[in-house]
């Protein structure tokens, strides 16, 4: 016979269900339900299992998590709102003297110490590579003294909407609401405490007590129990193992070896996408409106990240990638997106989540993203010279990639000269984007190369004669003498910090005069506080309220470009700025807020940890950008 914990009985169920789907503001909806729950975003870690990822507070709260992959619905949403849209916290009861915390070694998992007045634990989070079912697994673990520990456990489906039935069970709890079911295990004592079970429990120096909450459907009986020892055991052996393969050896390892491992964490194993950031709607500015949905798959985003894996010898990942991108695109070349879900979905309607206040109060808080209806031309770059590097699968799907490669190029023949909305997605109508411009051409480019190494079938004299045109329509349209910068958009008189991307993929050689005036002008007119801007929102329509925080990844495009350049104290030193950003554990969010000295937008972000491992490499000596024939006789033409 089970037995209700929590005390919640269908009456008292339906009045709170009731206040939380209420249409109340930030402000009314923080009286209903008590203050925010989130940590600053820099107090997170980051655990996963390859498939979905938690977020964990210095404050030992898990506040995010989506179950059962990166873009299901939160069953912990805290962070975007109160304690009342779910969290689960582990932490001594009494005042907490230190708190500190670390991967385990080269792995994924955390350990957080608290050091109290009577001893000493260390919180141990990790989620085990999945087979059938996802864990979080949490051992709290005495190192010395007594302590007296509490666990507050409030699960939440659906982004916090959904108060599940909970029932007790001989070792522990079960919470189900509709096909949503997740199971709690654990010898601690559970009880009930206004919506929320809760635990009291001491460790002695040597001991231990586990938690394992696991995610199934509630169609199917309960999963099996978790042998945690052994489930401990096996995460560092996948994650050290993992690690090894890192064939980066330069002074940066540590920085580039975490990286890495973050960008393993966000990708979707049973596909082989890669999501740009485990976050919805962490903003780019605190109180701001720039809120957007990152747990999906951009091609751009998963395009860097592969050309970076494939440069640190993880061929698997790459491989696995291609047969991502040969499903995600299938079908005519026209119908090409910018954004797909972990497994290939094309539908990814942007909504919003009324009941949630958004993260210190920024909203509006969105789920989905209407960007997938963009067109964004720059995305032919990076797809196209992902394909040319990236080694062949031993299945490949229907067609070669090669093949692919000649339909998306012989498509891009007819529509780069058509606008975009470019590489940040702005939402204020489509420009002559330069930098969507110069991708375009790389595309023509590595598609001609690589046909040409490999006898491809493509037509690759119509490629060279689009190429030729583009190359000077760029050089002509897209950069203005005044400024001696290439600039952000045809005729434009902005700035782009995209523009730093056109000498790193081979467009011009390093030292020409117009790359080395471009990084020049970026420096003087987009560094605001020392880090670099993507472009002056209160110049540039583009469709959005309000301002934003430094974007990182540009900023590390900056490092690389000042290196490359010959600039190389200057580019070393703003380098290791930028690395004393990184968190506690080594993570980077999309952007930083200089004034309020924290870091903003989604988490951890994606193309800040690529761009960060890029300048690693060639500040390391280890890349360069590809050279080429046509841009160097350009080159030579101009001088």
């Amino acid at each position: 016979m089970h037995r209700q914990v929590g005390g919640f009985v269908a009456k008292a169920k339906k009045k709170v269900a009731g206040k939380l789907h209420g249409a109340v503001d930030g402000a009314a909806h923080g009286a209903l339900h008590g203050a925010l729950h989130g940590e600053r975003i820099e107090d997170y870690a980051m655990m996963g299992d390859c498939e979905t990822a938690a977020l964990v507070s210095k404050e030992g709260s898990i506040d995010w998590l989506c179950w059962p992959t990166f873009s299901s619905a939160a069953c912990f949403a805290a962070l975007l709102g109160t304690r009342d849209h779910g969290f689960w916290q582990i932490v001594p009861k009494g005042k907490v003297k230190a708190t500190r915390r670390e991967y385990e070694g080269h792995t994924l998992i955390v350990e957080t110490t608290f050091e109290t007045r009577e001893g000493e634990v260390c919180l141990i989070d990790f989620m085990p590579p999945r087979e059938r079912h996802s864990h979080v697994v949490r051992i709290v673990r005495g190192v010395r003294g007594r302590v007296s520990m509490q666990m507050d456990l409030a699960i939440r489906f659906d982004y916090g909407r959904t108060i599940p039935w909970v029932t007790r069970t001989a070792d522990g709890l079960r919470a189900i609401a509709g096909m949503d079911m997740v199971t709690l295990r654990t010898k601690a004592r559970l009880r009930g405490e206004g919506m929320t079970t809760r635990s009291d429990f001491t460790v002695r120096k040597g001991e231990t007590m586990s938690f394992t909450l696991t995610s199934s459907s509630s169609l199917e009986k309960s999963p099996p129990e978790l042998s945690v020892d052994k489930a401990l055991a096996e995460t560092q052996r996948f994650w050290s193992k993992w690690s090894r393969k890192n064939a980066y050896a330069g002074p940066y390892a540590e920085a580039v070896e975490r990286s890495l491992i973050t960008l393993k964490a966000m990708t979707y194993r049973p596909s082989g996408g890669i999501v740009a950031a485990v976050t919805t709607s962490l903003p780019e500015r605190i109180g701001g409106a720039r809120n957007w949905d990152y747990r999906y798959c951009w091609l751009r985003d998963t395009a860097f990240t592969l050309l970076i894996l494939m440069q640190a010898s993880y061929v698997d990942e790459a491989v696995e990638w291609r047969k991502w991108l040969l499903r995600a695109i299938a079908g005519a070349p026209d119908q090409v997106q910018t954004i797909y879900g972990i497994c290939g979905e094309r539908q990814l309607v942007e909504w919003q989540a009324d009941w949630l206040p958004g993260y210190e109060n920024s909203s509006p808080v969105r789920i989905g993203n209407a960007a997938v209806d963009q067109f964004q031309l720059d995305v032919f770059g990076e797809v196209s010279s992902a394909l040319s590097r990236v080694p062949q699968a031993e299945d490949e799907i229907r067609v070669s990639a090669a093949s692919v490669q000649a339909a998306l190029i012989d498509h891009l023949c007819k529509v780069w000269p058509n606008p975009d909305e470019g590489i940040w997605e702005t939402r204020g109508g489509a420009q002559h984007f330069t930098h969507s411009k110069v991708m375009a051409w790389v595309a023509l480019d590595r598609a001609i190369r690589h046909h040409e190494q490999f006898d491809g079938k493509g037509d690759v004299k119509r490629w060279k004669k689009n190429r030729e045109m583009l190359h000077r329509e760029i050089c002509k349209k897209g950069f203005d003498k005044k400024l001696n910068s290439f600039v952000q958009s045809y005729g434009s008189k902005q700035l782009d910090a995209s523009c730093l991307r056109i000498g790193l993929v081979g467009f011009l050689p390093m030292d020409d005069p117009r790359i080395i005036g471009t990084v020049e002008a970026i420096e003087r007119r987009l560094m605001k506080d020392g880090f670099v801007e993507r472009y002056d929102t209160k110049k540039t329509k583009d469709g959005l309220v309000g301002g934003e925080g430094a974007f990182l990844a540009c900023s590390f495009w900056l490092v690389t470009n000042l290196w490359l350049i010959g600039r190389k104290e200057d580019a070393k030193a703003m380098f290791e700025r930028l690395l004393a950003l990184r968190n506690d554990v080594g993570l980077l969010s999309e952007e930083y807020d200089p004034i309020g000295k924290r870091m903003v937008g989604n988490f951890p972000q994606a193309l800040s940890h690529i761009a960060l491992i890029h300048s690693a490499f060639a500040m390391s000596g280890l890349w360069r950008p590809e050279q080429n024939a046509a841009a160097e006789s350009a080159s030579r033409r101009k001088k």
